[in-house]
């Protein structure tokens, strides 16, 4: 499930307290006589976790329990647990529409000033959403997609593209938009050293400025080279 939305722009608005309570409510609607343990298990979450917000929905009047033989229980939402799912769900999907619009947009602008430069081996660094927006931009400009930098899904495929542990494994790039969410700064430095700041294009989602080239201390230089 994708992560319910605070009200934000930046794609780390997602919060995961959102997502599972979400998630929670859902399971309840769909199935009354659903366990603990599924619901950790279809949420991807500890038990513990997922006991902690069934009993915060019981608490806040959101779900309702009733004990059921053999030594099971009932979970039932309320008629406040169903306006809180819908509210929760009108916001991610009111979220959802904004910022694949601004995410598209930006990726375009991007992957536009690629082309304009005569850049046309492009790569994305950080397989994510933003990423996979780009991946549909891409059809739009006379570039070609190298595929993903993402160390810890390397060797993997990411929306048809080859998924890279560095930046030199994917052959020559004529330049590179980062697309991790989150900790796109440590990529962008990462990034800047193998490649150069003007060549590493940052979306305004993102909310972080690539640092001038200058401000890479020769330390990281050196041990990159």
């Amino acid at each position: 499930m994708a992560r319910s939305p605070k009200k934000s722009d930046s794609p780390d608005a997602f919060a995961d307290r959102d997502e599972i309570l979400l998630g929670v409510l859902n399971a309840v609607e769909r199935d009354a006589r659903t366990s603990q343990r599924s619901i950790s298990s279809e949420l991807g979450v500890a038990l513990g976790l997922a006991n902690a917000y069934l009993k915060r929905c019981v608490g806040k009047g959101w779900i309702k329990v009733s004990q059921i033989p053999p030594r099971r229980y009932a979970y039932y939402l309320t008629p406040n647990g169903f306006a809180e799912k819908a509210r929760l769900t009108a916001e991610y999907f009111s979220y959802s529409f904004t910022f694949f619009r601004r995410a598209r947009e930006q990726m375009s602008e991007l992957m536009a000033q690629c082309a304009d430069n005569g850049w046309t081996r492009i790569a994305f660094a950080g397989a994510s959403e933003l990423a996979e927006v780009g991946t549909l931009c891409a059809h739009d400009f006379p570039i070609q997609l190298a595929g993903v930098v993402e160390e810890a899904k390397a060797g993997s495929r990411f929306c048809g593209l080859p998924v890279a542990a560095s930046l030199t494994d994917l052959g020559d790039v004529d330049a590179v938009i980062v697309t991790a969410i989150p900790g796109s700064d440590t990529i962008v430095r990462a990034m800047q050293i193998e490649l150069g700041r003007e060549r590493v294009l940052v979306p305004a989602l993102l909310g972080i400025v690539a640092r001038k080239a200058s401000e890479v201390p020769d330390a990281e230089i050196r041990a990159a080279e």
